[in-house]
C-alpha cells in the first residue's frame, strides 16, 4: 500500500452490513462541510441504499453479485475510504456492456468471470465510486484504494476489475493508473432557472413545443390520472401497485428483473425524503409507475412500469414529471438513467459518461486499448452530433410562431 501519511489497513467486506452507517456515509455522503467543500448528496452512494439491495436479496451471491466491498481504515478503526465493490459472475444490470470482451477471452480459453466490478447494481448513475471521507490526506487516501483495489484483483485471480459510472476526476486518475478508459453518453435535463414547465417550453422551438403539449394532453387522454409522491404520503400500496407495473414490464423487456418486492418496502422506510414516486391511475386503479430518487443536484430517474399500455404515458411520467418537480425543487437536473435518443426531443442533452477497465490479460488488454480508443472517438462524435440537433431555440431572445 502507499504511503498514506498515517497508518491505514486495507480489508474487504462480503456485506455492507459490516459496517455502520454513520462510517459509510461519511465517506459516500459526507455532510457539514465548510463552504465551497460540499460534496453534492447521491442517494445510491448511501449505505441505507446499498444494504437493501443486498438485504432485500437483489444484489447477492445468488443473483451474481457478491459484495466485496473495500474499505480503508485507520488504526482507530475509523474508516477513511472506501469502494462499493461485487464479485460477479456475469455482466448483467451494469449498462456498460462487455459481453464482447467475455466472449474473447472464451475463444481465448480463458475464463472472464468471475469479475471485480465497482459500482451501484443495477443503477447507471454517475457519481463517486472512490469514497474518500475528508481529511488532510484525502489524496493520499485515494491513491492507496486505487492501487490496493488493483493488487486485490491481482492476487484473487479474477479476469479483470471494472470501475463504472464514475465521475471524470476518478477516471483521470485511473488511467494514469493504468486502467483503461471508456466513455459512453445518457440524456441529462439540465434546469436553466426555469420558474414553471412552461418556462421550460417557451425555451423550445415551435415544433417541439407542439408535440411535447400534444402528448401531455393524449397521456391523459383516456381518463389517466398522475400523483407524484414523496415521503410519507407513499404508502405499502403503492409499493405494491408500483411493483407489479415494474415486474410487468421488466418481464417483457429483460425476462427477469433485478429488483424484488422488499427492496421497495425497505427503501420506503429508509429513504421515503428522498424518492419521488409518480403514480398514474385510470378509473380508481393505479396502472403505472415511475420512480426517482433525489439527490442535491440531480433527480434521478430510475424504474418505469406499467400494466395497461397508453400513448405517451410513458415520457409523462418519466421526464415531464420529472423536469416539473425538478423546477419546483430548484434542482439543477434531472438524468434520466441509460440510453434512449428520444428523450432529446423531450429537452434531455447528450452528456458523456466514464467507466474504467483493468484486464488481466496483456493481449485482450491490448486488443481493448484498440477497440476503445476508435469507441472514444465515435461516442464523443454521436455525442456531438446529438447536441446539434437540440430542440432548444438556437437564439432564445426569438419569438416564434405557434
Amino acid at each position: 500500500m502507499p504511503d498514506t501519511g498515517g497508518k491505514l489497513r486495507a480489508r474487504i467486506i462480503e456485506s455492507i452490513d459490516a459496517i455502520s452507517a454513520a462510517q459509510w456515509d461519511a465517506c459516500a455522503n459526507p455532510a457539514g462541510l465548510p463552504p465551497g467543500e460540499e460534496v453534492p448528496y447521491i442517494p445510491f452512494l448511501s449505505h441505507a441504499f446499498l444494504l437493501a439491495l443486498e438485504k432485500s436479496g437483489s444484489a447477492t451471491p445468488e443473483t451474481g453479485w457478491a459484495p466485496r466491498h473495500l474499505l480503508l481504515e485507520a488504526a482507530d478503526g475509523s474508516l477513511m475510504g472506501a469502494m462499493p465493490m461485487y464479485l460477479k459472475s456475469h455482466s448483467q444490470g451494469e449498462y456498460v456492456f462487455d459481453h464482447s470482451w467475455a466472449d474473447a477471452y472464451h475463444r481465448a480459453g480463458g475464463d472472464y468471470y468471475p469479475k471485480l466490478q465497482v459500482c451501484v447494481p443495477f443503477t447507471p448513475a454517475p457519481g463517486r465510486r472512490i469514497l474518500i471521507r475528508p481529511h488532510p490526506n484525502a489524496v493520499l487516501h485515494r491513491e492507496a484504494l486505487i492501487q490496493t483495489s488493483k493488487e486485490i484483483a491481482g492476487r484473487s485471480g479474477v479476469s479483470s476489475l471494472h470501475v463504472t459510472f464514475m465521475e471524470k476526476q476518478e477516471w483521470e486518475r485511473l488511467g494514469a493508473a493504468d486502467f483503461l478508459q471508456r466513455t459512453d453518453y445518457q440524456f441529462h435535463w439540465m434546469n436553466q432557472d426555469y420558474q414553471d414547465f412552461d418556462d421550460f417550453l417557451n425555451s423550445l422551438n415551435s415544433r417541439k413545443r407542439k408535440q411535447i403539449r400534444k402528448e401531455r394532453r393524449e397521456a391523459l387522454a383516456n381518463g389517466v390520472t398522475v400523483e407524484m409522491l414523496t415521503g410519507a404520503a407513499i404508502t405499502e400500496a403503492h409499493w405494491q401497485a408500483f411493483y407489479r407495473c415494474y415486474m410487468n414490464t421488466g418481464r417483457n423487456k429483460w425476462g427477469r428483473p433485478y429488483l424484488t418486492r422488499q427492496f421497495f418496502s425497505m427503501i420506503g422506510e429508509t429513504l421515503a425524503d428522498k424518492i419521488a414516486l409518480v403514480m398514474c391511475s385510470r378509473d380508481g386503479k393505479l396502472i403505472a409507475g415511475a420512480i426517482n430518487f433525489i439527490g442535491d443536484e440531480a433527480l434521478f430517474g430510475r424504474n418505469w412500469g406499467c400494466i395497461e399500455e397508453h400513448p405517451f404515458l410513458h415520457f409523462e411520467a418519466c421526464y415531464y414529471q420529472a423536469i416539473e418537480f425538478a423546477i419546483q425543487r430548484r434542482l439543477p437536473r434531472v438524468e434520466a438513467g441509460a440510453q434512449g435518443a428520444h428523450k432529446l426531443a423531450r429537452g434531455y442533452l447528450p452528456n458523456l459518461t466514464y467507466s474504467a477497465h483493468w484486464i488481466r490479460e496483456p493481449r485482450l488488454r491490448d486488443a481493448i486499448a484498440h477497440f476503445l480508443t476508435q469507441e472514444r472517438m465515435h461516442v464523443s462524435q454521436d455525442s456531438e452530433i446529438l447536441a446539434g440537433h437540440s430542440p432548444f431555440r438556437r437564439n432564445p431572445d426569438e419569438e416564434e410562431e405557434e
